[in-house]
């Protein structure tokens, strides 16, 4: 029963540094409400309606330093990697392009778009999505479908157009 729902339901995980924001944007966008969240041990997962086609099943894994060796155990069926960034944070970037270049050199993501999302863009001084892009190396990732948008998970500005954008790369890959 499990598999039939798998191949209808797309699985999309949800990475980033620790508070990135995942949980909150998970909550926002399967809720409408921001919840007060702490740091995600395991994970979450919900099921995304965009609309009636289109449904995606979103994991958020927890993204503390301790939980990271843990992803790998989620990348078996993921068709699509939305990788969260906290743009108000520039100090941390180069951590999140280092985390980010080692879970795409897993096999199994060979091939899996990648979305980008800069949170807390309604934040004074957040970095702007061409300064993350180049930080992030993006342009390097030739060989793979990418894309990167902003949003703010808190005031839930760009979570449903960046998550329709996710389904569009999943159906083009």
């Amino acid at each position: 029963m499990g598999h039939t729902h798998s191949s209808t339901c797309p699985q999309v995980i949800l990475m980033g540094l620790d508070s990135a924001g995942k949980s909150t944007l998970l909550s926002k966008l399967l809720t409408g409400q921001t919840m007060e969240t702490s740091p995600t041990v395991g994970f979450n997962v919900g099921t995304l309606v965009l609309d009636k086609n289109t449904s995606l099943t979103v994991w958020d894994v927890g993204g503390q330093k301790s939980m990271r060796p843990n992803w790998r155990f989620y990348l078996d069926h993921c068709k699509a990697l939305v990788f969260v960034v906290d743009s108000s944070d520039p100090v941390r970037v180069p951590e999140a392009q280092k985390v980010l270049k080692k879970v795409l050199s897993d096999e199994r993501l060979r091939g899996v778009p990648l979305m980008v999302l800069a949170n807390k863009k309604d934040l004074p001084n957040s970095l702007t999505i061409r300064e993350i892009s180049n930080q992030l190396d993006l342009p390097s990732y030739s060989d793979r479908l990418w894309e990167i948008q902003a949003c703010s998970a808190l005031r839930g500005l760009g979570l449903q157009q960046a998550f329709m954008s996710v389904a569009k790369l999943i159906k083009k890959s």
